[in-house]
């Protein structure tokens, strides 16, 4: 099913890449609170894989993550870590492995051309369906919209004032899917090697049972991010100032004009930019991507710490987000090249936002993983 949420006067619930933050969010206690995830004893934690199994073989274009503890959350050091990264908190995961850099177009073509698999982008949408998914009365769009589609993002002619106004930047396009990513007239051809965008929650799960895989938690893409750096801001360190080195991002005024320091204006070929110490690419700025735990605004306010760490931690177990009440919303890592430090600056580890389950964007895509257990039982 498609929602409404993206569609005219409702684009302001649908565009959950929330770059700034309600500062109201948290400060109330709500009824919707996320289920807690418990500290478990040191005797489950001795049974942590941390190094990859001899008899495993590591499979082409992934990379072992080593099992092992670490804190996920915002650092003390962060100035711009908003309220849903904090409390930070020690977690410890499995060892597993992760693909080196994004899902590309060319790998998205493949699954496509084996399946014959239809975006969520490119079918038919049932408004009788989307009724029960926006508040009552919510009048149906003009045929004329309500048609097969996705966000595009556009710049502003002028300076914005009000970053929270998202509709300035972001257009219902419609004909936009994973292979026209900027709307009609664009194409994916010579791009194979950018990362694949425009795939809702639902075509990654999809791409994924193909090539046996899933999609990352939350604390498997912030330990695989983090690589060998316990404390720092950015995979490499606490230096802003070798961002463009890094990453691609937004450089310049927000959205009015980006300056491109960093060689690129919009999506760049996967691996542009340095890797992290777990030689992965682009785990900062290009594109977002999904993780597989609901976006749950107080999740990590309400968990119940202890001395020993939460282990492979799946996320709250209800999503709730009273910026967008009737969107059912996945949390999503890594920012992308629309992130600006007046903006979200999301390039940064701790970083999360959400998505709705069906939502497509030019700037969202995913990479995937796979655990001994999957591989096993090959």
């Amino acid at each position: 099913m498609r929602s409404l949420n993206i569609f005219g006067a409702s684009l302001l619930v649908l565009l959950t890449v929330q770059c700034k933050e309600n500062k109201k969010t948290g400060e109330k206690s709500d009824p919707q609170k996320s289920t807690l995830n418990e500290s478990i004893s040191a005797e489950v934690l001795s049974t942590l894989i941390y190094e990859k199994p001899s008899n495993i073989e590591t499979p082409k274009g992934m990379v072992w993550i080593p099992g092992g503890e670490f804190i996920q959350g915002a650092v003390p050091q962060d100035k711009m870590a908003m309220s849903h990264e904090k409390p930070a908190h020690r977690v410890a995961v499995d060892g597993f492995f992760m693909d080196v850099t994004e899902v590309t177009n060319a790998q998205f073509s493949k699954f496509v051309n084996e399946t014959g698999y239809i975006t969520v982008a490119e079918r038919a949408i049932d408004w009788e369906e989307m009724k029960s998914q926006v508040p009552e009365g919510t009048p149906k769009p003009h045929d004329s919209i309500l048609q097969p589609g996705s966000l595009t993002f556009k710049k502003t002619k002028n300076s914005v004032p009000n970053l929270f106004d998202f509709s300035q930047w972001w257009n219902w396009t419609v004909g936009a899917n994973w292979k026209q990513p900027n709307g009609p007239g664009s194409s994916i051809q010579g791009k194979d090697n950018e990362p694949v965008v425009q795939v809702a929650y639902e075509d990654a799960l999809a791409y994924c049972k193909w090539a046996n895989r899933r999609l990352p938690t939350e604390a498997e893409w912030e330990r695989a991010a983090r690589g060998k750096k316990e404390s720092s801001i950015y995979f490499w360190g606490d230096e802003e100032k070798v961002l463009s080195q890094m990453a691609n991002t937004w450089e310049g005024e927000f959205p009015v004009n980006n300056i491109k320091s960093d060689g690129f204006e919009a999506r760049a070929k996967v691996g542009s930019y340095p890797p992290n110490e777990f030689g992965l690419y682009d785990m900062a700025g290009n594109v977002w991507e999904w993780t597989s735990d609901w976006y749950n605004v107080n999740y990590y306010k309400e968990l119940q710490t202890s001395q020993q760490p939460i282990v492979n931690p799946k996320g709250a177990t209800t999503a709730y987000n009273p910026n967008s009440p009737y969107a059912k919303e996945k949390v999503m890592k890594g920012g992308s090249f629309l992130c600006n430090a007046s903006y979200c600056a999301s390039y940064r580890i701790s970083a999360r936002m959400a998505s709705s389950l069906d939502s497509s964007l030019e700037h969202l895509g995913f990479r995937t993983v796979a655990t001994v257990e999957m591989l096993s039982a090959n």
